[in-house]
């Protein structure tokens, strides 16, 4: 047998390459599998998973919502997101929109690996859904792991709700230096 036709084991593969995190060039709105990168010290099992999301994510900004009806969100709390986000000096170009019914096993530890996020803007998504080690409430900025979350209720009771929207906006002003 050659060197040019030895065959590896996955297994043997993922733990010659346990603490990278591989990419199969850039993916735009796609469902392109990936594999993710665990922590170090975790045993490395590669975990293929079909990410569906709206915006470039420029700035590693991920906003995670929660929409039974629409791929990533309704029209109205798009708009919604879109002008917080404005008013923020950001625009979809700069954010990751991924909606969690999408992904409903997702946990931080993924999304954060994928989208490299600094920031997670979680709305109606309780922090320990995704497994984060703790809870907090709404408009509260937590720091975790390297990152920075906000937890807030669902774009459609900000859309109905100004005293709510406007302790979101408190928020954001602390959080972008605004």
């Amino acid at each position: 047998m050659s060197l040019n036709d030895v065959q590896l084991p996955p297994a043997l593969i993922a733990d010659l390459y346990k603490n990278n995190l591989i990419e199969t060039g850039t993916i735009p709105e796609t469902t392109a599998p990936v594999i993710v990168q665990n922590e170090p010290g975790e045993s490395m099992d590669p975990i293929a998973i079909g990410w569906k999301w709206l915006g470039n994510n420029k700035k590693n900004i991920l906003a995670i919502v929660r929409s039974a009806d629409a791929a990533h969100l309704p029209d109205n709390e798009l708009e919604l997101l879109t002008a917080m986000m404005t008013a923020c000096k950001l625009g979809l170009d700069d954010i990751a929109i991924l909606n969690l019914n999408n992904h409903p096993e997702a946990s931080y530890k993924e999304l954060i690996n994928f989208f490299k996020s600094k920031i997670v803007l979680l709305f109606e998504t309780e922090p320990t859904a995704l497994g984060l080690p703790m809870s907090f409430p709404y408009f509260q900025l937590q720091a975790f792991a390297g990152n920075t979350f906000l937890y807030s209720p669902s774009l459609t009771e900000l859309a109905n709700d100004k005293v709510l929207k406007s302790k979101l906006w408190v928020c954001l002003k602390r959080l972008f230096n605004l």
